[in-house]
């Protein structure tokens, strides 16, 4: 079998976000990667993670990424969705056109709020996810336009504004985390023929560096297998995360 992809480093890295999570709702709601993530991981090591088609379907199985829902084992209508939120019986992967050194993160707009220069999708879920809900993100452009110093508009919490737990950020080059004394951004690893050096020059703050950071993890052959003939057998992952 052929060495593993960036994508599927990726996938795999978001897998490990819902380690040990158990029985929550994966709601991996900001792009394919990190869907085939938790998919992956309930078919491993978790696999007590409830997960959906993408829309309102509990699922017996994970599903193949783009295809429709098989045995459905539950129904999830909004204002159940909506329970498991203010319960924090979910674990949110994000998206984020910003985000600063504390996990604070834009969707809202770019520019001053009372004039913006792009009208971006408005603060939506994010303050409630962010608040009651454990909260990854997942960004797919590793860039000093996405982590800024500063947010233009704080549409999800960070640390420093009392994010319930905010576990990790994955992009397409390295593991982020805020396990530091201040809850600032760690770099936790780096993807296979990533280095330091270009993590620190895409990222618009001053990371915390540890003294060695490994790599990320790349998936074994059992994880391979499932990624690339069953979650994902048309390669949708590579629209994220081009080879």
């Amino acid at each position: 079998m052929s060495a593993a992809t960036r994508a599927e480093v990726c996938a795999v890295a978001c897998a490990e976000l819902f380690r040990g999570d158990g029985e929550i709702l994966a709601a991996a709601v900001s792009g394919l990667v990190p869907a085939l993530g938790a998919r992956l991981a309930r078919m491993t090591f978790e696999p007590d993670l409830l997960t959906t088609d993408g829309g309102p379907h509990l699922t017996a199985e994970p599903v193949p990424l783009g295809a429709p829902a098989g045995a459905v084992e539950g129904w999830l209508p909004f204002r159940d969705h909506l329970w498991l939120v203010l319960n924090g019986r979910r674990h949110v992967v994000l998206g984020a056109s910003q985000i600063d050194r504390y996990g604070n993160s834009n969707i809202s707009c770019i520019g001053a709020w009372e004039r913006p220069a792009r009208q971006l999708l408005g603060v939506r879920g994010a303050p409630g996810n962010t608040r009651v809900n454990t909260t990854s993100y997942w960004i797919p452009r590793h860039s000093p336009r996405v982590f800024t110093e500063k947010v233009d508009v704080v549409s999800g919490l960070g640390g420093d504004r009392g994010a319930f737990e905010l576990r990790a950020v994955v992009t397409d080059l390295a593991v982020l985390d805020f396990d530091t004394p201040d809850r600032r951004m760690r770099l936790r690893s780096t993807h296979p023929g990533v280095t330091v050096e270009e993590v620190v020059a895409n990222t618009g703050f001053e990371l915390v560096v540890p003294d060695e950071v490994p790599q990320t993890r790349t998936p074994d052959a059992a994880e391979l297998r499932l990624i690339r003939e069953v979650l994902d057998p048309t390669g949708l992952r590579d629209r994220e995360v081009p080879s």
